[in-house]
C-alpha cells in the first residue's frame, strides 16, 4: 500500500506538471493570449497542488491488493504504459486549461467573441487593420480568461486527485469518501481558489476576477472529461495492459 501510494503521488503531480507545460506551450504554438501567468502557476504548485498531493499518502489500499502477485526486484516504478497514462491526462489538462480561456475570447456571452484569427493574431490589434475593425485591443487584458484557464486548472487537478485514489481501480468501487484527507484538502484548495477571486487585493495580484454562474458550469464542462479520460484508462489497465498471473499460481510455482 506505501508503494502503492508513492506511484499514485508521483502519477498526480506529473500528470498535472505535464498539464502546466501543454497549457504554456499550446500558448505559445497557437499564437494566443496569455492563459497563465508565473504567479498563478506558483500558486497552483505550492498550494493548490500540495495539499492533495500530501492527502494522497492516506489512501487505503487496492480492494485487490491480496490477489496481485509480489512484485519482481527489477520493476520500474514507471511503465510505459504508465508514462502514457501521464502523457494522455497531462495533455488533456493542458488543451482545456488553454480552451477555457479561448473560450471566453470566442463564445462567451460575456466576452468579445472573437473569431479565431482574432484571437491568434491579438498582437497585430493595436496596429489595426480590417480584421480587427470595431475590436477594443483592451480585451486582450481581461483578466476573464485567465481566469477560466486557471479555475479549469484547479477544477481539473482536484479531480485528477480523485483519480489518483488507485492505479488501476474504478471511483465506483473506491469513491473519494474512501479517503476523507484527500476530500478535506480537496475542499480547502478550491475555498482558497475563491479567496483569491474574490478578496480585491489577491485577486489584483493574480489577475483575476469573480466568474459567473455560467462561467462556472463551462469551468466544469472542461474538467469532468478528465474524470472519463482516467477510467477509460483504468479499465484498459484492467483487462489489457496489467493482467498478471492469478497470485496462487504465482505462489504454487
Amino acid at each position: 500500500a506505501i508503494y502503492n501510494n508513492m506511484k499514485q503521488f508521483i502519477r498526480y503531480l506529473i500528470s498535472s506538471n505535464i498539464g502546466e507545460v501543454v497549457s504554456i506551450f499550446l500558448t505559445a504554438a497557437l499564437g494566443l493570449p496569455e492563459a497563465l501567468i508565473p504567479v498563478q502557476l506558483l500558486w497552483v504548485n505550492l498550494v493548490t497542488d500540495g495539499l492533495p498531493a500530501t492527502a494522497l499518502g492516506f489512501n487505503p489500499p487496492d480492494l485487490d491488493i491480496m490477489e496481485k502477485p509480489p512484485r519482481k526486484s527489477d520493476e520500474s516504478l514507471i511503465s510505459g504504459w504508465l508514462f502514457f497514462r501521464y502523457m494522455a491526462i497531462g495533455g488533456y489538462v493542458g488543451a482545456a486549461t488553454v480552451g477555457a480561456a479561448a473560450w471566453w475570447f470566442m463564445f462567451s456571452p460575456e466576452g468579445p467573441q472573437l473569431n479565431y484569427y482574432q484571437v491568434t493574431h491579438h498582437l497585430q490589434c493595436i496596429g489595426g487593420g480590417p480584421e480587427f475593425k470595431g475590436v477594443d485591443c483592451h480585451v486582450f487584458h481581461d483578466p476573464h480568461p485567465m481566469t477560466m484557464a486557471l479555475s479549469v486548472l484547479v477544477t481539473i487537478e482536484m479531480l485528477n486527485a480523485m483519480n489518483s485514489l488507485s492505479e488501476n481501480q474504478s471511483l465506483i468501487t473506491m469513491p473519494p469518501w474512501s479517503n476523507l484527507w484527500l476530500i478535506a484538502s480537496m475542499a480547502l484548495s478550491f475555498t482558497l481558489h475563491f479567496v483569491i477571486l474574490h478578496v480585491e487585493i489577491l485577486s489584483t495580484v493574480f489577475q483575476v476576477t469573480p466568474l459567473n454562474g455560467d462561467e462556472w458550469m463551462t469551468v466544469m464542462k472542461f474538467s469532468i472529461p478528465v474524470v472519463l479520460l482516467d477510467e477509460t484508462l483504468k479499465f484498459t489497465a484492467r483487462k489489457i495492459t496489467d493482467v498478471g498471473e492469478p497470485v496462487k499460481d504465482t505462489w504454487a510455482k
